[in-house]
């Protein structure tokens, strides 16, 4: 049988024509329908606005709702941490008259604002960590004293009193600067803020202002006037402070050899022997009496003698040394700083500390009690 010659080429095209015809199917499977209403960057329209709506909640309203309570919670923070009160300015129009405030170490006057006077008294005398209610009794303990001070001395030229310990302790704003450093702003604003609270007020009894005590440290109890000074006096009745525990001053000691205390005390004691002592007790278990090698002592001469902290001690003689364990910082007479600020901490105000502390007294304003001085 004979082949037809034209049936390769006749095979070639139809096997030609089907591999075209796949070919074709196939680019039209992988190929997207072409949408003729659209441009071919169109679709990037919404994902843009969708993309940067996303990025709007999340970053900018999130940032609008603790943006404004950080800032109000951090407020808050600072006055905490730092226990800063509100700025207070204190101004010579609050302040009747001058204290002329003689300067120990320049032998200079300063002539002091009184409601500056007392702030600074209160920076000088009480820790400004203490809470404000027991910033604010001492404000008063202070301006009590130097009103009661003017009023007892009269008409006096040069100054009116030290800085010293045997008045009240005063610090400057220079010296108060450099004695906090960073801790400046925060602690004489709040000291301020206490003084600006109770401007004008003192303590009175029988509408005089009152003889002021006041000391760091009980030993569980203040002590009555007459017990470590000569005169009893009304308002300085022995109370229980149980909050000056608390206190870092409670216990102290100090170690002397029998020749210091021979000394101190101006006695002849045994040698190698033990030391006969008997002792009588106040009623706030300060020492009465102290009787050693036939020399009787107040409590007081013994602790300003060999400067204890307190009048509460007790003595152990080790063989040639005598150990004097104390309890309390302070004469112990009037308000106790510690036990202030123990009341402060329980929410006990300024007024329920001071007439605790001073019984029988009142807290009235300056002009009215001391109007003489006031007029000055």
């Amino acid at each position: 049988m004979k082949k037809n010659k034209n049936l390769p080429k006749a095979w070639k095209k139809k096997k030609q024509r089907k591999s075209e015809t796949l070919k074709l199917q196939l680019l039209q499977k992988r190929k997207k329908p072409l949408n003729l209403n659209k441009t071919p960057t169109s679709w990037k329209v919404p994902s843009i606005l969708f993309f940067a709506s996303l990025i709007t909640i999340i970053l900018v309203i999130p940032t609008l709702v603790v943006v404004p309570f950080v800032a109000k919670d951090g407020e808050k923070n600072v006055t905490v941490e730092n226990d800063t009160p509100e700025q207070v300015e204190i101004t010579m129009g609050k302040s009747p008259f001058s204290v002329a405030v003689m300067r120990a170490n320049s032998e200079t006057v300063e002539d002091v604002p009184l409601e500056t006077y007392v702030s600074r008294v209160v920076a000088s005398e009480m820790p400004a960590k203490f809470e404000i209610e027991a910033l604010k009794a001492q404000a008063l303990a202070a301006r009590t004293f130097i009103v009661n001070h003017l009023m007892q001395q009269g008409n006096s030229k040069g100054s009116d009193v030290t800085d010293t310990i045997y008045d009240q302790v005063y610090h400057n704003d220079k010296e108060l600067r450099e004695e906090w450093g960073s801790d400046y702003s925060w602690k004489i604003n709040k000291i301020k803020k206490a003084v600006s609270e109770t401007s004008g007020e003192i303590l009175t009894y029988n509408n005089a202002p009152i003889q002021i005590a006041f000391f760091s440290t009980s030993n569980g109890y203040t002590e009555n006037s007459e017990d470590y000074w000569e005169n009893e006096v009304p308002y300085l009745r022995s109370v229980k402070s149980p909050w000056d525990k608390n206190s870092p001053k409670f216990l102290d000691q100090k170690i002397f050899t029998m020749q210091e205390v021979e000394s101190l005390l101006g006695v002849d004691l045994p040698n190698n022997e033990k030391l006969a002592m008997e002792i009588t007790r106040t009623e706030s278990n300060r020492v009465d009496k102290l009787k050693m090698a036939d020399q009787t002592y107040s409590g007081r001469k013994i602790r300003e003698k060999l400067e204890l902290k307190s009048s509460d001690f007790s003595i152990e003689q080790k063989n040639d040394h005598l150990i004097f364990t104390t309890k309390g910082f302070g004469h112990g007479i009037g308000m106790s700083q510690y036990g202030a600020n123990g009341m402060a901490k329980e929410g006990k105000n300024y007024k329920e500390i001071v007439k605790y502390y001073y019984k029988g007294i009142e807290v009235n304003p300056l002009d009215e009690t001391a109007p003489t001085l006031v007029a000055k």
